[in-house]
């Protein structure tokens, strides 16, 4: 595989690019900001540089994105340019030089207003069958690009997957209530029951999606750790959560009684993988109860990978009231 690798000096390009090379394959990695990780510093909305970048390139991940915590401090037009500009750059280049494959790393911000039921409605069970409804200029243009992924699919014959990818990044949570409330290790190990993934989980959906596009033609999937619960258990998570994953994970109260932790009382979507699991032949390892094993016997929970990857910043300068502004 020769692979390019755009985003590389984020968190999953990182990720990406070291397993990449421990693996043997040719890789690119292009970013706008210079790493051990990436070749090329260039923007993926600038054609000549992708069209430099692209040839003998059979594998395209493409991570590159501007995110979440960027929606305050840049224009909603970098966000076009970059996430749907860029991509549709990418795009075009994949097809003029007979791409085999191409991984697009979306989100599940795409779904937007669907994860947040009314009140005294049951959680929010996600699937791929749920209509995105974007709050936001992040989310309407991964939708956006989403569309222009499956529209070369249908027109030009590429083969594309779109990963909707859950939180898998280690930085602090931007609601500063959630971070008055709960301590950041406590956050995470909860967000595993239904809306994170560890990035090495993630990145080997990333590869099974590339070795698996050209008998897909085109798929869309979630991203997320496996959780334990079931959509007849929506209700419940709405109004009790505490004691479903007690019902399911009773070894969990011991570990965070002595860690002095608490669980959400109330969860209100959870990311269904099981799409991926099926399709793509994918198993991630950490889980919930995984990572409660690891609390239990004194381990680090993290993958290796996450360690080695670590804390990226989304910005230069330090924020007085949180990780990043939130709109």
């Amino acid at each position: 595989m020769r692979a390019l690798v755009t985003g590389s000096s984020g968190h999953l390009g990182e990720a990406l690019v070291r397993v990449l090379r421990a693996d043997g394959h040719g890789v690119v990695g292009l970013d706008i900001v210079s790493s051990s990780f990436t070749d090329v510093v260039g923007s993926i909305s600038d054609p000549a540089c992708v069209r430099d970048v692209m040839p003998g390139t059979n594998v395209v991940f493409h991570a590159a994105t501007l995110h979440k915590p960027h929606v305050v401090t840049h224009s909603r037009q970098q966000f076009v340019d970059t996430n749907v500009s860029g991509t549709l750059t990418l795009l075009e280049e994949s097809v003029r030089v007979g791409v085999r494959g191409f991984v697009f790393t979306s989100s599940t911000s795409a779904f937007g207003d669907a994860l947040r039921p009314p009140a005294g409605r049951p959680a929010a069970w996600i699937t791929e069958d749920i209509v995105p409804e974007p709050k936001n200029i992040y989310g309407v243009t991964k939708v956006a690009a989403e569309s222009l992924v499956r529209l070369f699919h249908r027109k030009y014959g590429l083969d594309c997957v779109v990963l909707r990818t859950s939180r898998f990044f280690p930085d602090e949570d931007d609601d500063p209530e959630m971070r008055r409330e709960y301590a950041d290790a406590n956050i995470k190990t909860n967000e595993f029951l239904f809306r994170r993934a560890d990035i090495e989980d993630v990145v080997t959906a990333h590869l099974l999606a590339a070795a698996k596009a050209a008998s897909i033609g085109f798929g869309c999937f979630i991203v997320s750790a496996t959780t334990p619960f079931s959509p007849s258990d929506a209700s419940s998570l709405r109004h009790d959560a505490a004691a479903l994953v007690q019902r399911y994970v009773p070894r969990h109260r011991d570990v965070y009684e002595r860690l002095g932790w608490r669980m959400f009382p109330s969860v209100d979507r959870v990311y269904d993988n099981s799409r991926a699991r099926a399709v793509l032949g994918w198993t991630p390892r950490r889980d919930f109860a995984y990572i409660v094993d690891c609390l239990r016997d004194g381990r680090d929970f993290r993958s290796e990978l996450a360690r080695a990857v670590g804390v990226k910043l989304y910005h230069e300068t330090i924020f007085a009231h949180g990780p990043y502004p939130v709109e």
